[in-house]
């Protein structure tokens, strides 16, 4: 909860499952954020399923399912051209991966981990020059109990 705390901003890419969950966000701090597939009616009423944020002239596309891991950086990249990044959700594995200049992320899950071997976020630094800097975070496993 600290690190949600101390950021500027706090990007989400979705199953959020229930509004109790966004709203417990914005209590932390201001957020972004695009609705999931397994999202109440209200969340994929008010939550777009894709955006673009720009934060000290960076440009992060954010969105919930990137469709099927053949092709899927490029897909992104096309879908959002100009972003110096792009976050997605969906598949509960975190990906940090720089391809032709462009990070293509995934934060894992703090709650849901799946298949993955540990509840992951993302830190994600963006310079007042625009450069980004990515960092996955490995949470207890308490956190996603």
């Amino acid at each position: 909860m600290r690190l949600l705390r101390a950021s500027d901003l706090i990007l989400h890419v979705g199953d959020f499952a229930a509004r109790a969950v966004l709203d417990d966000l914005r209590a932390l701090g201001r957020v972004k954020a695009v609705h999931g597939n397994v999202d109440e009616p209200w969340l994929r009423r008010e939550l777009p399923a894709e955006r673009i944020v720009e934060v000290c002239g960076a440009r992060i596309g954010m969105v919930h399912a990137a469709g099927p891991a053949a092709g899927r950086e490029a897909r992104l990249m096309a879908r959002f051209p100009g972003c110096g990044a792009i976050v997605y959700g969906h598949t509960h594995m975190a990906q940090v991966e720089l391809r032709d200049w462009v990070w293509i992320l995934n934060p894992g899950s703090p709650t849901e981990r799946r298949r993955a071997p540990a509840h992951t976020m993302l830190l994600v630094e963006v310079a007042d020059d625009g450069a980004i800097e990515p960092r996955l975070v490995t949470l207890p496993a308490r956190i996603g109990s």
